[in-house]
């Protein structure tokens, strides 16, 4: 399958050796994620009092089959930016591919899975249920002071604010199924998941009205405007 390429340039002219430059690397995308079906490739120069000839940004889209993967990065020249951006978009497909790998290795019923775990009973207190247990295992009594082999491990990571879409960013380069953050917008601690399909959710909490109805939203990825 060969793919679809776009370009989108925005005050900025794009030249033939900028676009062949870019040609002759497209066989490793095809190598890393053999259903990319489209890429587009977006050149925009902003320009700023520090900076006569302005910064040039290079973002680069992969789409195929409801997967979208995305990398950018900025320099003075546009082959630099492109380099930049384009080995970000390849260490994010390679991630992919290698997390895919291991869950098609590591892929088991849900019935294999629990088989020998024990039945835990609703109506009683998991510590007690855990202790009871381990007892039978140790081949003692059991009798429940509070403690048991449960243990809730808690971490504590330093929070800078990003939007919604760094966020899911942030969440394919470290290769996680989640991701916490402040929200830049609200302030607000959120949480961005990988949902079936390749889509994403953001959940947020609201301490401010505890009493209000949850509400719901759709927002497009990054959304293009040419």
């Amino acid at each position: 399958m060969t793919m679809d390429v776009s370009y989108v340039a925005r005050n900025v002219s794009l030249p033939d050796r900028f676009r062949d430059y870019a040609q002759e690397k497209f066989s490793k995308i095809e190598q890393l994620s053999q259903r990319a079906q489209r890429l587009e490739i977006k050149v925009t120069k902003q320009a700023n009092h520090r900076h006569s000839d302005g910064n040039l940004t290079v973002e680069l889209t992969v789409q195929g089959k409801g997967k979208v993967i995305r990398a950018e990065a900025q320099a003075d020249d546009k082959f630099a930016a492109f380099d930049l951006a384009f080995g970000k978009l390849l260490e994010r497909l390679r991630r992919l591919r290698d997390r895919q790998k291991d869950r098609l290795h590591q892929r088991v019923s849900v019935a294999d899975a629990t088989a020998a775990l024990p039945v835990i009973d609703p109506g009683r207190s998991l510590v007690d249920q855990v202790v009871e247990e381990q007892a039978a295992q140790d081949g003692v009594t059991a009798e429940s002071d509070g403690q048991a082999p449960v243990k809730i491990r808690k971490k504590v990571f330093p929070a800078r604010p990003v939007s919604v879409h760094d966020a899911v960013d942030a969440m394919e380069m470290v290769g996680h199924d989640f991701y916490l953050f402040i929200d830049e917008d609200t302030g607000q601690p959120s949480a961005v998941y990988r949902r079936k399909g390749w889509s994403y959710g953001v959940i947020t909490l609201d301490a401010e009205h505890p009493d209000a109805e949850p509400q719901e939203e759709e927002i497009g990825y990054r959304a293009a405007t040419v």
